[in-house]
């Protein structure tokens, strides 16, 4: 690699890190602050929530143990410098090291969050391909899907799938069971409305570059439409998603906090959910950042294959 390559890589790299940290630095701030608002004591969730009845002394104690009886500014400082050195905490509902818990509900949800995300992207490029060379109606028709499918709600989407192939067809499990098939449904449920978004930015992009001298070009030289499709056209019409597939991985990881609790899945999602209800400061902070990582480096890998895909973008 040339010395110009290699100062444009560091480049690229230091605004990577230095992005990284200030997106884990907001997050940390408006999950700390957000949490606050929320109506109740935090000692008394520590303790159980309201329905321990703890005593006043017993409230005062937590206070002073968990520095919650320290002005917010400098709480909000202690939890900083926790959180700079590693510190997750302790859940204060499950009495268990943040860290460790994360670490054990992770590879679910990113794993679920990658497969929807590769599903997603063969939905939206076969409905570009049949609208590219399926002629009007089913360019027509495949906008129509596009359309509705990004709209979808993944609660109803959920509970229509259940009801279609686990209740009455008897294909599916209606929940997770630890098996390739309880993967299915959720899976389906968090590309569908991904693939619609990913469809309209693909087929858009494809029309665009149909029109390019390449493609003229191409055709002359005697292309077949399918040829035409896989060797020139997709490649150009993919960048604009390939860009966008970080803010998919960001949906994803938020669906799954509604499709994880739907389908009983184990993951970050329903862990999310429960410690919100439990005003569990340290497991919601700790979900919020590992996430909110996971989707930085989704991103900086979308942004290597849209480098990669197109040769311009490595000369910047």
């Amino acid at each position: 690699m040339r010395p110009g390559r290699w100062r444009r890589a560091g480049r690229w790299l230091v605004g990577r890190l230095l992005g990284a940290v200030f997106v884990l630095w907001a997050v940390a701030t408006l999950i700390f602050f957000a949490i606050r608002l929320v109506p109740g004591d935090p000692a008394e969730a520590i303790l159980g929530g309201p329905g321990s009845q703890a005593s006043a002394e017993a409230l005062d104690t937590v206070r002073r143990q968990y520095g919650l009886d320290q002005p917010l500014l400098v709480q909000y400082l202690a939890q900083l410098g926790r959180l700079a050195t590693g510190d997750l905490g302790t859940s204060y509902s499950l009495r268990t090291d943040v860290g460790r818990l994360l670490l054990d509900q992770l590879p679910g949800t990113i794993g679920l969050a990658l497969l929807s995300l590769v599903v997603a992207w063969l939905l939206a490029i076969g409905t570009a391909w049949w609208a590219t060379l399926g002629g009007r109606v089913a360019a027509t028709v495949s906008s129509g899907l596009e359309v509705v499918a990004s709209a979808v709600p993944h609660f109803w989407l959920a509970s229509l799938l259940i009801l279609v192939f686990s209740t009455e067809l008897g294909l599916l499990p209606p929940v997770s069971t630890g098996t390739p098939a309880g993967l299915v449904l959720p899976v389906v449920t968090l590309a569908i409305p991904v693939a619609g978004f990913l469809g309209q930015v693909t087929r858009d992009s494809l029309l665009d570059a149909a029109t390019t001298p390449f493609t003229v070009s191409a055709r002359a030289r005697g292309e077949s439409p399918s040829g035409l499709f896989a060797r020139h056209l997709l490649r150009h019409a993919a960048l604009p998603g390939l860009a966008l597939s970080g803010w998919a991985f960001g949906s994803l990881l938020s669906g799954a906090v509604v499709v994880e609790s739907v389908f009983a899945r184990p993951g970050l999602g329903r862990t999310l959910l429960g410690a919100v209800t439990l005003r569990d400061i340290p497991l919601v902070t700790g979900v919020a950042l590992v996430s909110a990582l996971a989707y930085v480096v989704v991103v900086a890998l979308g942004d290597l294959a849209e480098r990669a895909v197109d040769p311009r973008g490595r000369a910047t």
